[in-house]
């Protein structure tokens, strides 16, 4: 059920609720006004009738017999006095009906000849008689029903005016969603732009608001899938056309040695494409998830053990002799919370690269401190542009040997950032080599 037809029954439904309880109340306040109303006038007319017997019997004079007060004008009332021996003095028409209560003072509702009474005893001050004035419930019904029924019509002739107006109402304030319904419906699947809010009514900017950070997030992640894309393209074209120059080689060699030597370079190629398409999927993670999910206290030691044995068979191959300096016994080295697997791929990338571009019998030395640690080799200072451009995607300096896709300085420093790290790089003490160092920002 859509929006608009739900508030359309609440309001249908309610509004008559409504209604009936507001004409009960009315009913019942219009009933306590009659009663108030005709109350008085009986309290009033059993007081003139006491001031006049006041004036016609004086102190010790006998009483006359019973006089009837003729034909009362309003066949609902009634009025009878007594003396104090109980006998009948005044009476009306209607009068013959009242019972003699002495015991009661005030008002009383009674049941006589089948009909309700409201009747009102007022003592003599001296208790020589007890006048009481009544009157019959259904005069007061009938002036509730006509003051009820003159406001029920109007009601009853207004009410359909009403629930049509709260009808053009409703769909006039759902006008500005069913417009923003009507602008998405109509908006291509590449056409992310922010939706314009200055003229949406208050209850709709926040949704506008979420709805326009939604768009931004999509947009940054379709960008982030396009770049990624791209740089995947352009990075894996050359390889590719070398993979495939290699294989027709391999087809092509004439004797075994020429076989293996292709068959070599062919599995180098694979290993580093294959290395590269790691590196590109880890890169898009990190650009993908920003932020680190359930960060522990890092142990270093199985961390690093797992590092120096990936990156063995490259330091072997180049003879480069691979070590690790841990902080004096008792220090902990470089307490830190975060993601073991995260800091093992950081890890891999500064020493792989360390142990490519250092010299061959070179060294390649993980050091740990208690603020940070560093990854050196003993090869050549970089340059400070070289520097300047290190963490650029797909960026590799000129006159480099090793195979490399660009990548690794970039997953290094997206992997420092998640951890509250900043990653620099510099020379050595002594102005030679490249030590690149990971610390608190």
């Amino acid at each position: 059920m859509s929006l608009q037809r739900r508030l359309l029954l609440y309001l249908l439904l309610c509004a008559p609720l409504v209604w009936g309880l507001a004409l009960l109340a009315s009913a019942d306040r219009a009933r306590s006004e009659v009663n108030e109303l005709f109350d008085t006038e009986i309290i009033r007319l059993a007081r003139q009738v006491q001031s006049t017997l006041v004036g016609l019997h004086a102190p010790g004079q006998a009483l006359p017999d019973p006089v009837p007060a003729g034909e009362a004008d309003l066949r609902d009332l009634a009025i009878a006095v007594w003396n104090a021996e109980g006998r009948l003095l005044l009476v009306d028409r209607e009068g013959v009906q009242l019972p003699c209560r002495p015991d009661i003072s005030g008002f009383v509702d009674l049941a006589l000849a089948g009909d309700a009474w409201r009747v009102y005893y007022l003592q003599a001050p001296r208790g020589e008689w007890l006048v009481a004035a009544g009157q019959r419930m259904h005069e007061r019904d009938e002036l509730v029903r006509k003051l009820v029924g003159s406001q029920l019509l109007p009601w009853l002739l207004v009410l359909p005016v009403l629930l049509a107006v709260m009808t053009w109402a409703v769909r006039r304030a759902l006008a500005p969603l069913l417009h923003l319904a009507g602008d998405l419906q109509r908006r291509s699947a590449d056409d992310l732009q922010p939706m314009a809010a200055p003229a949406a009514p208050a209850e709709l900017k926040p949704l506008l608001a979420a709805m326009n950070g939604l768009f931004t997030r999509i947009e940054t992640t379709l960008e982030r899938e396009r770049r990624f894309t791209a740089d995947a393209a352009h990075e894996l074209r050359t390889p590719l056309a070398v993979l495939r120059a290699q294989w027709d080689v391999v087809r092509r060699a004439a004797d075994a040695d020429e076989r293996a030597q292709a068959a070599a370079r062919l599995g180098a190629g694979l290993d580093r494409m294959d290395r590269m398409v790691e590196q590109l999927l880890a890169l898009s993670r990190l650009e993908a998830t920003g932020a680190l999910d359930a960060p522990a206290e890092v142990q270093w030691a199985p961390l690093v053990e797992q590092v120096m044995s990936d990156v063995l068979p490259l330091a072997e191959r180049r003879r480069i002799e691979l070590g690790c300096d841990w902080p004096p016994e008792g220090e902990a080295p470089f307490p830190l919370r975060g993601s073991a697997d995260l800091l093992a791929l950081l890890l891999r990338n500064l020493l792989d690269n360390a142990v490519r571009y250092a010299p061959a019998g070179g060294t390649a030395t993980l050091r740990f401190t208690r603020h940070g640690l560093a990854v050196e080799n003993n090869g050549p200072a970089l340059p400070a542009q070289t520097i300047a451009h290190l963490g650029e995607r797909f960026h590799r300096p000129a006159g480099q040997a090793e195979a490399g896709s660009g990548l690794g300085v970039s997953i290094a420093q997206r992997i420092a950032a998640l951890h509250g790290l900043a990653l620099r790089y510099g020379p050595l003490a002594d102005g030679r080599g490249v030590r690149a160092e990971l610390s608190r920002e």
